[in-house]
């Protein structure tokens, strides 16, 4: 069981935040899950839960799991210490109760309409994820998205300030939820908060375009500890804070004037490697390899991409530089195909649905122009697959191609490795992915280069078996050194390192 972290009694003034001062302390009394006396010591707090509202063949309603990396990485946390998930299930539905779904604690929040366009799909993923990722499309700025964003994290922030009990550990998640730490603090200072980011944080250049940022950066100081991806991430924000906030600051430590240590640190997530090798060597998910090779004509090798269906993913140009090497004659339908796979992903936004018809029109067009009856250059698949058809896929594939512009992580790189248990397959991997830190025997590319993608996709097509095995070997003792559990257990521990006071003279932050 996860252990209390020791309470934090002083309250962080809130300054100007921009979302005003809530008295809601009445309110946010610590009570347990099912009623009073039932405590919650981790509570988890993220924009999705890790199921969505369905309905049933019976035409009923039901659950779901959804796919995603941070339910693949949270899931095991979740059940080695018994804690309580807050998130969104989609849709509108409202009046749902909390409830247990496999074995894991879940409270629904609702969201409106109105929510789900401000909050949702405008600023979260219409401001913030263009932003984050450097600028891949152009992110907007409207202020009613940021009025909708306030008050969802103010929502969520009273929710989890309900549910944990006191001195409780709330873990809150991802840029959808960035405000609630400092919502959290001013409710509950009892609470020992930790914040994770699961995609990249920008450099001071792009962020200070952003008219809410001194806000953004506020509400993530009222957290212990802010995890990110990669130590660059880490040093961005400290940066940022020490620019635009005006904080006292120190290597990766930020002081403040109410005696708090906040500390920024990079937390590079992780997967359940072990679970994933053996699903991988279970004879279902054999067969089932076997089976889809069978079904693509027994190629000579099969290149796979497995990716949520947006911009910042690199799609159109992996599969352009494949086509390119069929077409130059360089590869042969007959030998090589490329089966992309494309969950479905935030499809109400329109330049979700425009890339899209993008892909749809490129893979048409390439298969119309170099494959043969019955030997498609590309097998596109636009669908989501439960985990045992993704172990199969991963066995299947002799070269896995993970191109993305920018990635926080990218686990879609490290399952297919820890399927790999015979220590075969290539992986072609963008530099500009977190897990390129890690997986540095992987073809690593830059996405942008056509010319270079297309030269890497051929040496891995070509390398020798030695090579591969070389290179598995190295990438599978990583991920098993460093899998979800390490992940979660040294943020937890660093979280709970964290000291209640920093004893050193710091003057009020200024105004920018």
């Amino acid at each position: 069981m996860l252990g209390r972290a020791p309470g934090v009694r002083t309250i962080l003034p809130a300054g100007d935040l921009g979302w005003g001062k809530p008295d809601m302390r009445a309110r946010a009394q610590p009570r347990g899950l099912y009623g009073e006396g039932v405590p919650n010591d981790l509570v988890i707090v993220a924009n999705r839960l890790p199921v969505d509202r369905v309905e049933l063949d019976d035409g009923e309603p039901g659950w779901r799991r959804s796919p995603g990396g941070l339910v693949t990485a949270i899931e095991p946390v979740m059940r080695a210490n018994q804690g309580v998930w807050i998130g969104w299930p989609g849709g509108t539905e409202k009046g749902l109760e909390p409830f247990e779904d496999d074995g894991m604690s879940l409270v629904p929040m609702s969201m409106s309409d109105e929510e789900i366009s401000g909050h949702y799909e405008g600023f979260s993923n219409g401001t913030l994820w263009p932003l984050y990722h450097d600028l891949v499309a152009k992110p907007e700025f409207h202020r009613e998205w940021w009025d909708a964003y306030v008050g969802v994290n103010k929502r969520f922030a009273e929710r989890a300030a309900e549910l944990a009990s006191e001195g409780a550990t709330v873990w809150v998640h991802d840029y959808q939820m960035q405000l609630v730490p400092q919502m959290l603090r001013e409710l509950r200072p009892d609470l020992r908060v930790g914040f994770y980011l699961h995609i990249p944080f920008p450099p001071a250049e792009l962020f200070q375009q952003l008219p809410w940022r001194r806000q953004i950066l506020e509400g993530l100081l009222g957290a212990d500890l802010v995890g990110f991806q990669l130590p660059g991430a880490a040093q961005n924000f400290v940066r940022l804070v020490r620019q635009r906030v005006g904080h006292k600051t120190h290597r990766d430590l930020v002081y403040l004037p109410d005696g708090r240590t906040v500390r920024a640190k990079a937390f590079p997530i992780s997967i359940d490697a072990a679970g994933f090798e053996a699903l991988a060597q279970t004879p279902e998910v054999a067969d089932r390899a076997a089976e889809i090779r069978a079904a693509l004509g027994s190629p000579r090798k099969v290149f796979l991409g497995i990716d949520r269906l947006d911009y910042t993913k690199g799609i159109v140009a992996r599969l352009r530089a494949f086509s390119e090497l069929i077409r130059d004659g360089h590869l042969d339908v007959e030998d090589a195909v490329f089966v992309q796979v494309a969950v479905p992903s935030r499809e109400q936004v329109e330049q979700y649905r425009i890339l899209r018809d993008d892909i749809d029109r490129l893979v048409g067009r390439i298969n119309g122009d170099l494959g043969r009856i019955g030997r498609p250059a590309i097998s596109y698949l636009h669908s989501s697959y439960p985990r045992e058809e993704m172990a199969a896929l991963y066995r299947m594939a002799d070269i896995m191609v993970v191109t993305p512009y920018r990635d926080g992580m990218n686990l879609v790189a490290k399952e297919y490795v820890a399927c790999r248990f015979e220590d075969d397959g290539a992986l072609v991997l963008s530099e500009f992915a977190g897990a390129a830190e890690e997986l540095r025997q992987a073809w690593l590319v830059n996405p942008y280069d056509i010319n270079g993608m297309k030269a890497a996709l051929l040496e891995a097509f070509r390398a020798e078996d030695r090579d591969l095995t070389k290179r598995m070997k190295a990438m599978r003792k990583t991920i098993r050194q460093h899998d979800v559990a390490a992940w979660a257990d040294s943020f937890m521990t660093d979280l709970g390192d964290i000291r209640s006071s920093h004893g050193k003279p710091v003057r009020p932050a200024r105004r920018s």
